[in-house]
Order: C-alpha cells, then sequence, then structure tokens
C-alpha cells in the first residue's frame, strides 16, 4: 500500500489527529458466496475531516460504506463506528447506530411530491416520537430545519415540491436532511455522479465546510480525481478489495492514485463499486 504522511501538517490536521477517530476499521473483510470483495482494510476517520474514497467499479467502495453501517457481512476483523462495535450490535442497536450516521446519496432519495421543508423534517423521524411522526413535527424541529435549508443555501425553496428542483438543489436538500439527523459522521456515496462539474465542486465545498465547522467526519467516494484532489483531507485507495492509496491529500497527486485505476475494470456485483 502507498502511505504517504506529510512531515508540515497544519495545526487543523494535527489537532484532529489529537482526537480519538468516530470511525475505526481494522482488519476489514467482507465475502459474498465465499468470494472476498474486501480484505484486511483497515480506516480511521477523525473529526473534522473529509476523507475521499476512491477506486474502479468493483473495488469494493459501496462495500465498504455498507459495512459501516451494518448493511454488509463483515466475515473478519472489527468495525467501530461512533462508539458502537458495529459486528456486535443487535437489531435495535443497529438502528441506533444508523440514527448516527448521515447518509448521502447519488440519486438524493428525496420525496418528489412532499414540501423541501418535509423532507428536511424527515431526517428527525428517528427522534421524533410517535406522538410526533403521526401529529405533525414539533415547532423546534421545523426551527432546525429552516435553520439548515439556510445553511446549504435554499430556505426560498422550503415550500416547493422536491420534484421542482434542480440536481443540485435536491443534493442540498438531501444534506440538509441528513444534518437534521444530528449525525457523527457522514457517509457520502458518490454524491455527485449526476451533477455537471460547477454543481459538483459546491456540493464538496459544502460537504467539506460541513465537516470542519462541525467536527463531523465525512467520508465521500467518488470517481473523479480533480474532484478529490481538490476537496478532501486525505485519500484512501481501494483496489480489488485491498486499500492501497493512503496518504494526505496535500502530498497526493495523480500519479499517486493511477494504480487504483490500471485494472480494475468491471462492476461490483452487490450494488456498485
Amino acid at each position: 500500500m502507498t502511505t504517504v504522511t506529510g512531515t508540515d501538517a497544519t495545526p487543523s490536521i494535527a489537532q484532529l489527529r489529537q482526537a480519538l477517530p468516530l470511525v475505526s476499521v481494522r482488519g476489514l473483510r467482507v465475502a459474498y458466496d465465499g468470494l472476498p470483495v474486501l480484505d484486511g482494510v483497515d480506516l480511521d476517520l477523525f473529526p473534522g475531516e473529509t476523507v475521499a474514497l476512491l477506486g474502479a467499479s468493483g473495488s469494493g467502495k459501496s462495500t465498504l460504506m455498507r459495512s459501516l453501517t451494518g448493511f454488509a457481512p463483515v466475515s473478519g476483523g472489527s468495525v467501530r463506528v461512533a462508539g458502537h462495535d458495529v459486528t456486535n450490535l443487535r437489531r435495535g442497536e443497529l438502528r441506533s447506530l444508523r440514527a448516527q450516521v448521515g447518509q448521502v446519496f447519488q440519486q438524493f432519495n428525496l420525496i418528489p411530491r412532499l414540501s423541501v421543508l418535509t423532507n428536511v423534517l424527515t431526517g428527525a423521524l428517528h427522534g421524533a416520537g410517535p406522538i410526533n411522526v403521526f401529529g405533525g413535527f414539533s415547532g423546534a424541529h421545523r426551527r432546525q430545519a429552516m435553520e439548515l435549508l439556510d445553511r446549504v443555501g435554499i430556505a426560498h425553496k422550503a415550500t416547493a415540491p422536491a420534484r421542482s428542483l434542480s440536481g443540485g438543489q435536491q443534493q442540498r436538500v438531501a444534506i440538509a436532511r441528513a444534518l437534521m439527523q444530528r449525525p457523527r459522521v457522514i457517509l457520502a456515496d458518490e454524491p455527485v455522479a449526476s451533477l455537471d462539474p460547477k454543481l459538483a465542486h459546491s456540493v464538496l465545498e459544502l460537504l467539506q465546510e460541513i465537516s470542519r465547522e462541525d467536527g463531523i467526519p465525512v467520508l465521500v467516494s467518488l470517481h473523479v480525481l480533480p474532484l478529490a484532489l481538490a476537496h478532501s483531507d486525505r485519500i484512501v485507495g481501494l483496489r480489488h478489495g485491498e486499500m492501497v492509496v493512503s496518504g494526505r491529500t496535500a502530498d497526493l497527486d495523480a500519479a499517486h492514485l493511477a494504480a487504483l485505476y490500471s485494472d480494475g475494470e468491471g462492476d461490483d456485483e452487490h450494488g456498485g463499486a
């Protein structure tokens, strides 16, 4: 594995490394039908940093993300997320973990006919309680949702149906919805794959800003190297299920990352790269 460690770490990075990681993965192995998808992966995510996850289709990126919330079967190793030992959680404990992990997807996963505000409010369902779920959200929840919409720059669209928004705007709604959970960690799986380059940069800038300001680690899987180099603090790269690159973004370039795509063609057999 190519590991690049800088000797001139900025104060912010140095401070991050003094904290305990909110995600700690050691020797992770995942197999489907006896076929290894991930083999011996190590990963730490620290408060306030954005980590880009790179790799060709079939490298195991989506499987790694799913393993962090218990959606992929762990065959070996350990996975700890926000204080939870993911490999030994019962169903109720898994729900608690997943409530602490905000997720942003390529397809937005909004409810098209509902208003932007209501879509953001759904991020609070896990903590709203049965009365609020059936009888409406509290005023405090609504104020929080409006504050988050303002933060992501689309408060003026609060009453519009989600289907009326552009792709970039819908992804901002999805980010606000994730923040409504008050997450400890954010996982963003190809969040800009369906956006044009300008919108992609703006969405990734927003995620990195949130990470730094709120101290939330963000793991974001990407295909485009310039986006990863422009909008991350660290880059980790998978190839055939193994981690072959890990380093500070400032110490990496396209040459370091070329090995990730040398012969990694093909689709992930279990739902994406």
